[in-house]
């Protein structure tokens, strides 16, 4: 056969979650049938759907691991004994015993997997994606190209795989891939483009960080030109502790034409009706090619009844404030519902910060669910209070107020303090009283600080770093206002009411944990403060390259020392959603004991440049 045939393929974007095989292969039954409903005859799920991503360590155990393939072949069975035998399936595990045979010597550690040794991945772990139709489990692929990097740790928990299947689906050829293959230039891609395919698959878990949607679609595209197909990319969604994942999902034609995309941040079912020209494809071949030997599976030769394609759906780009606050309250709302909370506390004092973590909390759980607390001390302004009433009443949450100068002024009865220890009692008196909330009525208490607080280590250790959950943990503050400004204007836009009060925004920021005290009274513009941080801790660059890129030497100086002296604090805060190219965490690992210092640069006299 050499003519076009024709495929409708669906892309089942949808929020698992970790460790749950059972739920998540009903979730995979459950999109099945929503896919067969719309008339697919391949429908792709995420990466690892069966066991959630990232799994980490429960990677590394073999019961584990013997469930998920259990539960692959239980899915199979399962989606043939409700009528869905006849649809093919493309989902993602954690395969155990099988995938694409032995690694590499280049790629597996000295040790392999000798009898006897201490090997943690003996067993041979793979992030695997299988191929389910009629009841069977028809073709497994093991992920190629590990990432280790960022928030990856891929390289620790599995063995890379050297085979890729091909199946034959309704006259076409169809290729299986797993995320960071796509990533990597003359990867599986390009070992399909070689052999002959008309399609490639490739279930994702690719995290959300800032315009990383802008690179999704140009790499696509490249794969495609490389693998001289079209490519369906289908990714997760959903919050799994600091990561949040986007969807976001896409096909590509050969030539690169985008057809289809979701939208992002929601479950999703994406079709497309593709015509595959098998005449394009001069050669089909198997076995060793490069890095990868070939196998190909006849699963169906006969293509399906002509049918008039629909037109697929292209979801519109969010702008860059939305996109974030969509991310931010995603996170918060899966790491609150998927670990049973039923509610959340925090600070409410009137400032920015506190302020755009009530409307998140409101926007991802509803107000019945989330809890604002004041606690003034005798430094409070009597605007802030005013600002929190403000806030609690625009948003409808539950609020009261404790004051805390009569707990402070017994504290200071008993033990002399002065300055920061004194400054500091009260955010831990405030952190102590929240903390009693949340055991008593068991909401989850919520951490307000943000990135530039946490980068300086200007958030309290046992006060207000105090809490579960850091929901904006990873925001600047710059980006704090411009999130509460577009929030504004979001509702502004609707006729509904602005959450977030003006004098929040508009007043200078301030602790108030002394007299007339104001965030710039020890730090330098949060303009300049963020610019460091964003080159110095996103980008990792040393004190050369900050003066090259034009920053003021002595802010340089200052905000690198207490960027290092803080990571003690940062080692013991609460996790909180990743959106910037690199946040605190899992992301950004530095060792608490560590006499590296970035130095001023000194240039001697008379040297050669």
């Amino acid at each position: 056969m050499s003519g076009p045939v024709q495929l409708r393929v669906a892309m089942a974007q949808v929020d698992t979650r970790v460790g749950d095989l059972e739920g998540n292969a009903a979730l995979v039954v459950e999109w099945a049938e929503k896919a067969a409903g719309d008339g697919a005859h391949l429908v792709v799920f995420p990466e690892m759907t069966l066991t959630g991503y990232p799994a980490e360590d429960l990677v590394l155990r073999e019961s584990f691991a013997q469930a998920s393939e259990r539960a692959l072949t239980d899915l199979a069975a399962t989606l043939a004994e409700r009528g869905l035998g006849g649809v093919a399936v493309v989902v993602g595990y954690l395969a155990h015993t099988h995938g694409a045979g032995p690694a590499p010597v280049d790629q597996v550690p000295a040790d392999g997997d000798r009898p006897g040794d201490a090997n943690p991945r003996r067993g041979a772990p793979r992030n695997a994606a299988a191929l389910l139709h009629g009841g069977e489990v028809v073709a497994r692929y093991a992920k190629r190209h590990l990432p280790n990097y960022g928030v990856f740790d891929e390289a620790r928990y599995f063995v890379p795989g050297t085979e890729l299947p091909v199946v034959r689906l309704h006259g076409a050829d169809v290729a299986l891939t797993i995320c960071e293959d796509l990533w990597v230039e003359g990867g599986p891609c390009g070992v399909a483009g070689q052999a002959g395919v008309d399609l490639v698959v490739s279930p994702n878990a690719s995290p959300y960080e800032r315009a990383k949607d802008d690179l999704r679609l140009p790499l696509v595209q490249r794969r495609a030109a490389e693998a001289r197909a079209p490519i369906v990319y289908c990714n997760l969604v959903g919050g799994q502790d600091e990561l949040v994942f986007d969807g976001d999902s896409l096909a590509v034609s050969a030539d690169g034409e985008l057809l289809a995309r979701a939208p992002q941040f929601v479950e999703h079912l994406l079709c497309v009706d593709l015509v595959l020209d098998r005449g394009r494809v001069p050669e089909r071949r198997e076995g060793r090619i490069g890095p990868m030997t070939v196998t190909r599976t006849v699963l169906s030769e006969e293509p399906v009844a002509a049918f008039e394609p629909r037109p697929a759906s292209v979801a519109e780009p969010l702008s860059d404030p939305e996109e974030v606050w969509r991310a931010l309250v995603l996170g918060l709302r899966d790491f609150i519902d998927k670990n049973g909370m039923p509610s959340v506390v925090f600070g409410l004092s009137g400032g920015i910060d506190s302020a755009l973590v009530a409307a998140l909390s409101v926007d991802a759980l509803g107000a019945d669910r989330v809890h604002g607390v004041a606690l003034p001390s005798r430094y409070s302004s009597e605007h802030s209070l005013a600002d929190a009433e403000d806030s609690a009443r625009r948003l409808g949450l539950h609020f009261s107020t404790v004051p805390i100068a009569p707990m402070v002024d017994a504290f200071e009865s008993s033990v002399e303090l002065s300055g920061t220890a004194a400054e500091n009692l009260q955010a831990r008196v405030r952190g102590t009283l929240l903390m009693g909330l949340s055991n008593q009525h068991g909401h989850l208490l919520l951490a307000t600080s943000n990135k530039s607080e946490v980068a300086v280590g200007y958030s309290t250790l046992y006060g207000d770093a105090a809490g579960g959950f850091a929901p904006i943990k990873d925001v600047p503050k710059t980006l704090v206002w411009e999130l509460a400004r577009w929030r504004n204007r979001y509702a502004r836009e609707r006729g509904e009411t602005e959450p977030i009060p003006q004098n929040s925004i508009d007043k200078p920021p301030s602790a108030e944990l002394a007299p007339g005290q104001k965030d710039s009274d020890s730090l330098p513009s949060y303009e300049e403060l963020d610019a460091v941080i964003a080159d110095y801790v996103d980008r990792d660059l040393g004190m050369a390259q900050l003066l090259e890129r034009g920053h003021d030497p002595a802010v340089v100086a200052r905000v690198l020392r207490l960027v290092d002296v803080a990571e003690f604090k940062r080692r013991q805060s609460a996790p909180g959603t990743k959106i910037s190219l690199k946040a605190f965490g899992r992301d950004r690992r530095l060792p608490v004991t560590n006499r590296w210092r970035e130095s001023l640069p000194s240039v001697r006299e008379g040297a050669q440049a």
